[in-house]
Formats: structure tokens, sequence, C-alpha cells
């Protein structure tokens, strides 16, 4: 099947669209219609690989904390991340501390006004300076995302892998062609709102459908064919054993430094195995090894099993609360807290879910 570029809807497309945006969008979001790039910014690296529904407290609480890029800049990277918790991809966050403190200082706060500039900050990619340029200051840029992809491989018919470098080159080229280059920013909202809210993923609502008479996947049985991906995820799976130390009132954590998951933000001491190992094995050969031997410490409790998933890895293992006789030698990113004040530290969502319940034990 070959891309339909000469479809009868490739002109008229943006008037039908844009019709549809008039008359039919309700959806509502707080950032629709922002024009300062501080703001837009902000919602689209919040937004990278999150949901709406997710990011959106998570704005607000970022617009609340920090109204302009000079206070995001002057933040306290621990704060920030307190305030990223539970997103997840830290690295967006390490990114978006970056940039906010190149704009606030190399550039006096005044934020880029071109699609090059805007794409050189760091963490910023094709799509989200195309959303940046085209919100702000209406630049004549197409977004390229998930929503646009699916839209235009149904509608055209188009079954170049989206996830192909002849895909992406495809799809960025078509969908400048598409743009209303007059209305870039309204435009680019619209379409992705579409994709979101008629041309879903999952149970489209084809019969609400502006483009259904003349749209390739309906006529022709494809809704659930396309997009086409070429590429499947490879899962590691990793193996998690946490040791809460506990002396007295206070907790053993450290930050997390390796270049890996998680980087800067704060766990407990870890264990890291090959494979699941049973409680046996962690009491019996895992904790004496580590800590002071079989008399050195007391079991206050072993979770169940716990699992995150990310991207391309599953994260499973158990966290073992101890209370230890003796502090032991620790390095130097490792400190002792008292155990109310480590809501106070940015820890992955991995031990947050942990966190719920071991505020509830007893001591």
């Amino acid at each position: 099947m070959k891309a339909e570029k000469e479809h009868i809807y490739s002109k008229k497309f943006a008037d039908i669209l844009l019709k549809w945006n008039r008359e039919k969008n309700k959806r509502q979001m707080p950032w629709k219609g922002e024009k300062d790039p501080y703001k837009i910014w902000l919602s689209e690296i919040i937004l990278q690989q999150t949901r709406v529904e997710q990011g959106l407290q998570y704005y607000q609480n970022f617009i609340k904390a920090f109204p302009d890029v000079h206070k995001l800049a002057n933040a306290p990277d621990q704060k920030v991340f307190k305030l990223w918790e539970g997103l997840g991809y830290y690295s967006r966050c390490r990114n978006l501390l970056a940039s906010a403190r190149f704009i606030s200082k190399d550039l006096n706060g005044d934020f880029p006004e071109t699609y090059d500039d805007i794409k050189n900050l760091k963490g910023v990619g094709p799509y989200t300076a195309a959303a940046i340029s085209s919100f702000a200051f209406n630049l004549p840029f197409a977004v390229v995302d998930g929503n646009v992809f699916r839209v235009i491989a149904r509608i055209f018919g188009i079954a170049t892998a989206t996830d192909s470098t002849e895909g992406k080159k495809f799809f960025t080229s078509f969908a400048n062609e598409l743009l209303d280059k007059k209305q870039a920013g309204i435009y680019n909202q619209a379409i992705m709102d579409f994709g979101a809210t008629v041309c879903k993923p999952i149970a489209p609502l084809c019969s609400d459908c502006v483009f259904k008479k003349n749209c390739f996947a309906f006529q022709n049985g494809k809704i659930n064919e396309l997009p086409v991906k070429e590429k499947k995820i490879s899962i590691k799976k990793r193996w998690f054993y946490y040791f809460v130390l506990q002396y007295e009132n206070e907790v053993l954590v450290r930050e997390r430094t390796e270049k890996d998951i998680w980087q800067h933000l704060f766990e407990f001491i870890l264990v890291e195995t090959a494979k699941e190992e049973d409680d046996n094995v962690i009491l019996n050969d895992i904790a004496p090894k580590h800590f002071f031997g079989k008399k050195g410490f007391e079991i206050i409790s072993i979770s169940p099993l716990m699992k995150q998933q990310l991207t391309h890895q599953l994260i499973n293992g158990r966290f073992i609360h101890l209370r230890v006789s003796q502090r032991p030698a620790v390095t130097d990113n490792c400190i002792w807290v008292k155990k109310e004040k480590l809501k106070n530290y940015a820890f992955p969502k991995f031990i947050t879910q942990y966190l719920n319940s071991f505020f509830r034990e007893k001591k």
C-alpha cells in the first residue's frame, strides 16, 4: 500500500479539520491558547511520554511553584525533582533544569523565538520545537506525534512504518504539506485534539468522524491495522532488593548517582540480583553478607513482590525492613534521615508505592 498523497482530501484536509475544531472540539486544557513560550515549553516537557490527564496537575503545580523561568532556574535540584516525583523519565526533569538555567543566565530570561534555537534547547526535539514555535509564535512547523501519525496514516492510507527512518521522514514532510501555515498553532492543536478524542488508538469514533466518507482506513476496514510500527520493544527484567535499614528513628537512604534509571533520585540500600530470590536466600545469605551477620539486625517486615513497568525495563523486587543494632559504614552519597522526614525527598515511583505502606508500619 502506498501513501495516497494526491488523495482528494490532501488539499481540503486543513479546512475540514479547522471547521471541526471551531464547531465540535470541546477538549479543554489550561495551556490551550497560551502564548507565553515558558508555559508552553513547560507543558510540552511534562507531556512528553505522559498522558494529559496525568500531566495536568503537575503542570499546575509547576506554574504555581515556578511562575517564570528565573524562579525555576534558581530552584534547588531536589525541590524540582520532588515536584516531578511520579512523572517518570527523570532525564526530562534534568533537561528542564539545564534549559531553564541556560535561558535565565545566558539569554537573560528571553525564550528563544526561532524553531532552530528552540530545538537546540536540551531535551527539545523536532516535535517539541514545532509545538512551541507554532503555539507561541505561530511559526509554520507541523507537529508530528502519535496522534498525528495515526490520523494521517488512517485517512490517507499510509502503511509506511511510523517508527522507521523512511516513515518519520515521510510523515514529517506530508504533515508540513497539510499544515495551514497561516494558522499553524490552531491547526497543530486541532489535529492533536482530533487524534486524542475522535481518531483514538482503540475504539475510534468513526461514526462521528468528519473524514469518514473518504477515510482510507474506514472505507477499507483497516482501522486496526493503521498506523504501522515495525519495531518491537525488548523488555529487560531486573530484580531489586531494597534493604530499609532503620537505626532508632532514622532510615538510611542514598542518592542514585550512576548513569542509570532514576539518576539523582533517592533510594534505600540496593542489592540487585540476576534472578528472583526467595526469602530464605534474602535473610540467610544476602542480608547477613551486607549487614553484620545474622545477629546484627532484626527483621521488621518483608514486602510482597512489587513491580514497575518502564519503557524498556520491568523492575521487580521487594523491600526488606530491618532494624539494625549499630550504624553501618556508609558512602558519601548515603545519609541518615528521620523516618518522618522521608517525605521531603524525591524517590522513584517504585519506592513511593512502598513508602505509602511503610509509614503505616508500627515502630
